[in-house]
């Protein structure tokens, strides 16, 4: 299924330009955008990945990572294929970059009816990027919101403004992936640019999207404490209560960087708490690395053991030690 894009104008001679991320890509007629999901079909843009769905799961909210929005829950993780980003680490480079994966067509209201049948919570956008699935995600995110449903993204956050302001009303939860505080690292391992990102993290927040953030630590490139101290202090501006995760590398697709050592997560922890309230370490298995505590008192108001999780939350999401409201989104 083939629809007409969102976010284009035309140019001369059958040319089409692209408004939807800050690349503003310019086609001419046959040629698809280096993102995969958009090209110029009889100078009109197209959506060509519309309804092409690549990959689905039942996932635990955990595992987007969300940590504080609907603790425990379970969620309908759906991906088309494509990427506006060309990051050299991708850890789902078949799906994001390349273009021969499986797909099979679904139509929003399908999509919304196998949530409500699996006992989703909702609809999680997520695996490759589904921003530049935008019209899919826009059209299956109204008939979820009106069926009752949530919708999240998991996404690198390499939007325009306009077509982000758009979007994020019908967007319950966000997790933006903030791959280093520096344009040079955009430019030369993402073929992309820094500050969009930054734009987009402010904008969840400003309209009150619930936001959490992910930093792919990769030894050598993004790790030392002047980078990472950066990135806290950028994270501490928007909120000291948002949830930052600092998640492990791994060698994948055109990087073969060294995995990255426990003790530099550990390093970045330590220095994130200074500042920030909740932090947590992802892809690695240290025990208490992704419990919730209270920033007051201490306490334990969330246990995760991998994906398992056990909410100790009193009534209204407060902490059960002292009684201070937490800033998490639950039943």
């Amino acid at each position: 299924m083939t629809v007409e894009a969102a976010w284009w104008s035309s140019l001369r001679d059958g040319a089409v330009r692209c408004e939807l991320c800050p690349l503003g890509c310019r086609l001419n007629q046959g040629r698809e955008g280096p993102c995969g999901s958009r090209a110029n079909v009889g100078g009109r843009m197209a959506a060509t990945q519309y309804g092409r769905l690549v990959s689905a799961a039942v996932d635990p909210i955990e595992k987007k990572p969300l940590y504080h929005f609907h603790p425990g829950a379970a969620i309908l993780s759906v991906a088309a294929q494509g990427c506006n980003l060309h990051c050299r680490f991708c850890q789902n480079w078949t799906i994001s970059q390349g273009r021969d994966a499986s797909s099979s067509p679904v139509t929003p209201a399908q999509l919304v009816a196998r949530a409500r049948a699996e006992g989703s919570l909702g609809i999680a956008y997520t695996y490759s990027e589904p921003l530049v699935w935008y019209e899919f995600v826009r059209d299956t995110a109204r008939l979820a919101r009106a069926a009752g449903l949530k919708n999240v993204v998991v996404s690198n956050g390499f939007l325009n403004r306009e077509p982000l302001l758009d979007l994020l009303p019908l967007i319950d939860a966000a997790n933006v992936d903030l791959k280093a505080m520096d344009d040079d690292f955009y430019r030369k391992i993402c073929k992309a640019r820094l500050e969009p990102v930054l734009r987009t993290i402010r904008l969840c927040r400003e309209i009150g999207t619930h936001l959490e953030i992910t930093n792919l630590v990769i030894p050598g490139y993004n790790d030392d404490d002047e980078h990472l101290a950066r990135l806290v202090d950028f994270v501490a501006d928007v909120g000291r209560d948002v949830p930052l995760h600092f998640s492990a590398y791994h060698p994948a697709h055109r990087m073969d960087a060294p995995p990255t050592p426990l003790e530099t997560l550990r390093r970045a922890a330590a220095l994130a708490k200074r500042k920030l309230d909740f932090v947590y370490l992802g892809n690695v298995r240290i025990r208490g690395a992704g419990d919730t505590s209270c920033p007051h008192c201490g306490e334990l108001c969330v246990v995760r053991e991998g994906y398992a999780t056990r909410n100790l939350l009193s009534d209204g999401n407060c902490c059960p030690g002292c009684g201070r409201k937490l800033p998490l989104v639950a039943a």
